[in-house]
């Protein structure tokens, strides 16, 4: 008993410690709300330009058509809410106080580790530190020797291992790219990538129509794109989103790793100024997390298709975001988006929607979709998971596997009709 009572409190402690070392969010608030008119737009666009108030919008504000969310400090709640009222504009608030929701993940991610052994035994249910994820990796290439190798294809600006998981049962053949993680703050986007990665394993042989696809194509995933802002998202700021690469002439650091790619490089919707959320870096492919992807890719020269997973809004996306000109194929896209999305919608009623990314969210130029698409990689889609605002950034544990088991049921429709053309 007095073993126990020394194990608790010295989790306790380690809880207290690692708490007074991180950002907090006490009293945060996240609003959200619609504008009527371009004049009301340009007002909401102006707080962005007010640093002192350390705003940070979840759901930029790009579009009349388009809802905005907002996460306001405590001590600016008050002043943001009288600037819309009198500006006339209506608001709810989505999230009354923040910090609980980012004490359930973190508290979370603090016991998830205890008595891992193997893949097996992992918490699927539980948000991971980047150490239990990179072990994970190592044990599930381990296990499946004769479907599953680990790839070593750079390393992050920190010196961090950037892998990739090769699921192949022969060579030299047409691949499918899965990503995760490249924000730092969208942890459920990872966490659904690994319990995939073991599904992919534990299917293979037993499913169908999983066997008929990895006997004609290869799955590459790399489940941490972006492992310094991961990072530093569970040591420091749970809201951090970017890279954590340092530039000269200012005291800001990172890049936003999707407004890197060089597909419009530093056009609307992507920020030049270095503290931005949404700062696209000094020169496209400058992230060594970004130009390790762009290198393999090129270099493998067979993707057929790329998926990236992001969070939250319950959207499916794909070319463009840089142009209103739409992709050559793209009722192609619309119309397996829309069957995607209804394998989705299947198991738990989840509601997405989908469409091209300057449709549905507005301008971003520099991200991972448009450039794929550039690329020759005819099926191109972003998956913004769970959920549509109750929770945003920070969904609870329990809702990980529900989301991982629809958002694979979408994902197998995208594979599948990839190598259903195939010759």
């Amino acid at each position: 008993m007095v073993e126990k009572m020394r194990g608790l409190w010295l989790f306790h402690s380690i809880v207290l410690v690692v708490a007074h070392s991180r950002v907090t969010f006490v009293g945060d608030q996240v609003l959200r709300f619609r504008v009527i008119s371009q004049e009301q737009l340009a007002m909401v666009k102006s707080l962005a330009e007010l640093d002192n108030l350390k705003l940070d919008f979840w759901k930029e504000p790009v579009s009349i058509s388009l809802p905005i969310e907002l996460r306001v400090p405590r001590k600016h709640v008050h002043t943001v809410k009288s600037f819309l009222e009198s500006n006339g504009i209506t608001y709810s608030v989505m999230i009354k106080n923040l910090q609980p929701l980012v004490d359930e993940q973190h508290m979370s991610m603090l016991g998830s580790d205890l008595g891992q052994n193997g893949t097996d035994s992992f918490n699927y249910g539980d948000y991971h530190k980047l150490k239990e994820i990179f072990t994970w990796l190592k044990d599930l290439a381990a296990e499946n020797p004769q479907l599953v190798r680990r790839i070593k294809i750079g390393r992050s600006s920190q010196g961090r291992a950037l892998h990739v998981l090769k699921f192949s049962t022969g060579r030299n053949r047409p691949a499918i790219w899965i990503d995760s993680g490249i924000h730092g703050r969208e942890r459920v986007a990872p966490a659904v990538a690994i319990w995939i990665a073991k599904k992919i394993t534990t299917d293979y042989g037993i499913d169908p129509s999983i066997t008929s696809l990895l006997n004609k194509m290869d799955i590459f995933m790399e489940i941490m794109a972006n492992p310094d802002g991961y990072v530093y998202s569970w040591t420091t700021n749970p809201m951090w989103r970017k890279t954590m690469s340092k530039g000269p002439g200012t005291h800001c650091f990172g890049v936003d790793a999707n407004r890197n790619f060089d597909a419009n490089f530093g056009g609307n919707g992507s920020s030049k100024a270095p503290c931005a959320e949404s700062y696209c870096g000094p020169h496209a492919h400058s992230e060594p997390e970004v130009k390790a992807i762009v290198n393999f890719i090129k270099n493998h020269g067979n993707f057929m298709v790329f998926i990236t997973l992001h969070s939250y809004f319950q959207r499916l996306l794909y070319p463009y975001g840089h142009t209103h000109m739409p992709p050559e194929n793209f009722e192609e896209l619309a119309t397996l988006a829309s069957e995607a999305i209804e394998a989705l919608t299947s198991l738990y009623g989840t509601q997405y929607t989908h469409g091209s990314i300057v449709q549905v969210i507005g301008e971003s130029s520099g991200n991972s979709i448009d450039w794929s698409y550039d690329q020759g990689i005819k099926y191109a889609y972003a998956f913004e998971l769970r959920d549509e605002g109750q929770y945003g950034f920070k969904l609870p544990p329990n809702q990980i596997v529900p989301t991982a088991e629809e958002t694979w049921l979408a994902i197998k429709k995208i594979m599948e009709h990839a190598s259903n053309v195939l010759p």
